[in-house]
C-alpha cells in the first residue's frame, strides 16, 4: 500500500494547499510519495524535504513577506521588463532566492520523501518529470508562468509552467505505484464554467477545459484497487474569475488556508468515521 499527495497548479490560490496539509498532518495522514505541479511543486517540496513541520512552514511562506517579496516589483518594473524581454514581466531570480533560502534542503537526493514535479519542455512540447538532482532549478521550471515568468533552463531545454501538461497528475501518482491518493487543489475543479465575454476570460475558459479534462479523463480510467479523495477547498461554488490571475494579491490567503482546512479536516474527519 502506497499513498501519494497529489499537489495541483492554480497560483496565489495554492494557499488551499496549505490548509489541506494542515488537516492531513493533523489526521495523522503521512504520504508515501508526493507528487506536484507548478505553485504544488514549491508547495509539494517543502512536504517532501520536512513532512512533519510542511505545514507551519509554509503556513509561514504563504503568510510572510518572502512570497510576496518575489513578485513585488513595481509597475514601471514590470513594464520595463516587459518592454527589454518581450516575453515577461517578472525576473524569477527572487524566486529562486525565496527557494534557496527556505528549502531545508537542496537536492532530491537529501528530501525525506520521494518528490517529483513537472514541467513543460518548449523544444520537445512534452512533459518532463524532475525525480533528481537540484530541486530549485526543477521547482522554479515548474512554476514558471507563460507571460509572468521568464522560461527556466535546465541542462540546455527550456521550460514552462507544469499546469501546461498535468495541472493535478493523479495519473503520475498512480504509474509510481500509489493506491491511496490524497488530491490538494485550489478549489475551481467543479466549479461551472461560463461562456467567456471578456477577451482575458477567452484564455482562462480554454485552460480550465484543458486542465479538467484530462483530470477527469485519469479520474475515469482509475484501477479498480486505487482510492482517490480530492479535498474540498471549502467556499463558494462561483465560476472563476480574475481573482485567480491576481498572483500578487495575498490579503484573502489567510481566509483560504483556515477555509481549506476547515473542509479538508471536516471531510477526513467524516471518512474515517464511516
Amino acid at each position: 500500500m502506497k499513498t501519494a499527495f497529489v499537489l495541483g497548479g492554480g497560483g496565489v490560490l495554492g494557499a488551499h494547499e496549505v490548509g489541506m496539509l494542515r488537516a492531513l498532518s493533523q489526521a495523522g495522514i503521512r504520504p508515501d510519495v508526493i507528487v506536484g505541479t507548478s505553485v504544488g511543486a514549491i508547495n509539494g517540496a517543502f512536504v517532501a524535504a520536512d513532512p512533519a513541520g510542511a505545514a507551519a512552514r509554509l503556513d509561514q511562506l504563504w503568510q510572510g513577506a518572502a512570497l510576496q517579496e518575489a513578485f513585488s516589483e513595481s509597475l514601471l518594473g514590470r513594464a520595463a521588463r516587459l518592454a527589454r524581454s518581450g516575453t515577461h514581466l517578472h525576473s524569477i531570480e527572487p524566486l529562486r532566492s525565496m527557494l534557496d533560502d527556505m528549502l531545508p534542503v537542496h537536492d532530491f537526493a537529501d528530501l525525506e520523501l520521494p518528490f517529483q514535479c513537472v514541467a513543460a519542455s518548449i523544444e520537445h512540447a512534452s512533459a518532463r518529470w524532475f525525480s533528481n538532482g537540484p530541486i530549485v532549478p526543477a521547482v522554479l521550471a515548474s512554476c514558471a508562468v507563460p507571460g509572468l515568468l521568464p522560461p527556466v533552463e535546465v541542462d540546455g531545454e527550456h521550460y514552462f509552467d507544469g499546469g501546461l501538461v498535468d495541472s493535478i497528475p493523479v495519473g503520475r501518482a498512480v504509474a509510481l505505484g500509489a493506491t491511496t491518493v490524497y488530491v490538494l487543489q485550489v478549489g475551481r475543479i467543479d466549479r461551472p464554467l461560463t461562456v467567456p465575454r471578456r477577451p482575458w476570460q477567452v484564455g482562462l475558459v480554454a485552460f480550465e477545459i484543458a486542465r479538467r479534462h484530462r483530470f477527469h479523463e485519469e479520474m475515469s480510467a482509475l484501477p479498480a484497487d486505487v482510492r482517490v479523495h480530492v479535498l474540498p477547498a471549502g467556499g463558494d461554488q462561483r465560476p472563476p474569475d480574475l481573482s485567480q490571475l491576481r498572483y500578487r494579491d495575498k490579503t484573502k490567503v489567510g481566509a483560504s488556508i483556515e477555509r481549506a482546512y476547515a473542509a479538508s479536516a471536516s471531510y477526513l474527519a467524516e471518512f474515517a468515521g464511516n
